[in-house]
């Protein structure tokens, strides 16, 4: 799993609010069907960008409560929601919310469960916090969809199987209707929608990815630092030439609890 230290969080903050990460939260901004009034968890809330903008959805008569278990995280998180006093950053887990039974109408989730060793428990969780009736949302990864050009294949595959010692599920999508009707969740959907660049784009997903792939081999002794440069620098050259290719798949779930 990726540590969000000071330099990871810096480069999320930007990444984050770049045109693919906003589209991807819009995804599940728009899946939850925010009402005024709705009281809204966040759970795995990160920096607090999605947070921020159900604390706009919601009115002055809703509730957000951002839970995250990373101070790193927390900290950029209130700072960004201070000026919504209906915005409220907590300390918790997944499968531990620090919300009492039936207390939310809604939940959310992006690119949480696919880190999680006990998704079921986390499932629960969210159907233990909503009302009957209540709206689960989740977006994450689909690990197995990654199409992406190098002219060194074998280079290539490595850095994909390093990252993929980042997550724990690589198909959340695929367990999603087991385990949200396992858990007592009804009306369940899973919709995809595909990232597929031709360019290298400062504030995409590739670009971030590019970092963070890289950091990862390299700290997680995966890799060496020369064979992770050599590949970034592969990639940028390609978008030089207009050979650039990269293609990946989230999929947005939901739920309603019974």
């Amino acid at each position: 799993m990726l540590k969000f230290d000071d330099e990871t969080t810096r480069l999320l903050e930007v990444a984050y609010q770049g045109s693919d990460v906003s589209r991807r939260r819009r995804m599940a901004l728009d899946a939850l069907h925010l009402c005024e009034g709705d009281r809204v968890v966040d759970i795995g809330c990160g920096n607090g960008l999605l947070t921020e903008e159900i604390a706009r959805g919601i009115g002055k008569t809703g509730r957000v409560i951002g839970v995250d278990p990373s101070e790193d995280m927390r900290a950029p998180a209130a700072a960004r929601c201070a000026a919504f006093p209906t915005v409220q950053i907590k300390d918790g887990v997944a499968n531990g919310l620090p919300l009492r039974d039936g207390e939310a109408d809604k939940a959310v989730a992006v690119q949480v469960l696919e880190y999680l060793s006990d998704i079921p428990a986390a499932i629960r969780e969210a159907h233990r916090v909503l009302r009957v009736g209540g709206r689960f949302v989740a977006v994450d990864t689909g690990c197995m969809t990654l199409d992406w050009f190098s002219e060194d294949v074998e280079r290539m595959q490595r850095v994909q199987s390093a990252w993929d010692h980042h997550y724990e599920e690589a198909r959340v999508a695929a367990l999603w209707p087991k385990l949200t009707t396992d858990a007592g969740f009804a009306a369940v959907e899973v919709e995809p929608f595909t990232f597929c660049d031709v360019t290298l784009k400062p504030d995409g997903i590739a670009f971030m990815l590019m970092h963070l792939m890289s950091r990862y081999a390299v700290e997680n002794a995966h890799m060496t630092a020369s064979e992770t440069s050599a590949w970034f620098d592969e990639q940028v050259e390609l978008a030089n030439q207009g050979r650039f290719f990269f293609s990946l798949t989230y999929y947005r779930m939901s739920a309603i609890k019974i």
